[in-house]
């Protein structure tokens, strides 16, 4: 499998097959047990556990279904705690955790703690923290899950819009129709392995026509 540097693929399939399996591997929160993977042309497999972490922190942006958020801290300080384990100034960490919140459109819910966002708003908390460091490589997974409709529509402008004006290569899990359906390529897994590969207007036309993935094999 190879994903272009500024691709936007959506893995698919049904549960089991392995999708978040081959997400926590490009991530490197697993190691393959065979093979190896390359990212921007750097082998993981030859990373040591610092150079892995390091790897995670800079080069990886990482986006989960629960959010994944402290609940005692503020969305700024969510922010801030990526930015802190990369090494940040505090002062620097301020301004960047500002700037990204902004971007994602929480400009007045800096203070605000994660019991008092909606769901849409602490999934754009975790969008904020996983684009903090500026990473290459966006990871999500199931970033819709939890959410309704419309949400999950807005989610879905917002890790397009990102991806394009970052320059980032998107990786998304999803069984979300339509947000796949806006993906460059997707991709199709089953019982551990890649089956086939849909581009782009296929894919979309899937989507329009209703088609149930979780039977595709």
């Amino acid at each position: 499998m190879e994903i272009a540097r500024g691709e936007y693929v959506a893995l698919v399939g049904p549960s089991g097959s392995g999708k978040t399996t081959l997400l926590s591997v490009l991530g490197a929160l697993e190691r393959p047990q065979v093979g190896s993977v390359v990212v921007a042309g750097q082998d993981l497999s030859k990373l040591s556990g610092d150079g892995l972490a390091l790897y995670r922190r800079t080069e990886v942006g990482f986006v989960f279904q629960h959010f994944g958020l402290l609940a005692a801290l503020t969305a700024l300080e969510n922010v801030e705690l990526a930015l802190t384990l990369a090494g940040r100034g505090r002062g620097q960490r301020r301004r960047r955790a500002t700037d990204v919140l902004e971007r994602v459109g929480l400009q007045d819910r800096l203070e605000h703690r994660p019991a008092e966002l909606s769901g849409g708003e602490r999934q754009r908390v975790a969008i904020a923290r996983a684009i903090a460091n500026g990473p290459r490589l966006i990871l999500a997974d199931e970033p819709t899950g939890n959410l309704d409709e419309r949400a999950s529509v807005a989610i879905g402008d917002l890790l397009e819009s990102l991806r394009h004006d970052g320059g980032c290569t998107l990786v998304l899990v999803t069984h979300n129709r339509l947000l796949a359906s806006r993906a460059d390529r997707r991709l199709w897994l089953h019982s551990g392995r890649l089956q086939a590969t849909e581009p782009v207007l296929e894919a979309r036309a899937s989507a329009v026509a209703g088609h149930d993935w979780t039977e595709h094999t």
